[in-house]
């Protein structure tokens, strides 16, 4: 049974800092690449960054370019997002999830989500 189980999110003030984890079991988790994805109140779940362990190769929204940082660790199954300087725009529930290129998007391999992490930052 795939089961991807998020964690760290919390409260914060604009400009402070976070660091979400994902540990997964499973299929949930890729041996391949794994992303962390955010949605906030009343829009689309979308990308935030993604690691492919061979390199490792890492990509990241241009939003959290120079903020955010992805790292994890494939034999352990886990993966973490080190968020710093945080946006109001940050306030989201965000999600891992395993992931695959298509042409220049990563984009999640499955329709299954974990119930993913609070993420709330106030001015």
């Amino acid at each position: 049974q795939a089961q991807l189980v998020e964690s760290g999110g919390g409260s914060v003030q604009a400009g402070g800092s976070l660091r979400l984890s994902c540990v997964g079991s499973g299929r949930g988790f890729s041996t391949y690449a794994m992303g962390w994805f955010r949605q906030a109140p009343g829009k689309e779940r979308e990308f935030v960054a993604s690691i492919r362990w061979s390199g490792p190769s890492i990509t990241y929204a241009d939003s959290v370019k120079g903020r955010f940082t992805i790292s994890g660790d494939k034999d352990e199954s886990t993966v973490y997002l080190q968020m710093n300087s945080l946006k109001l725009e940050g306030t989201a529930v965000y999600y891992c999830n395993a992931v695959d290129l298509y042409g220049s998007q990563w984009l999640p391999e499955s329709g299954g989500w974990g119930q993913g992490t609070q993420v709330t930052v106030s001015p």
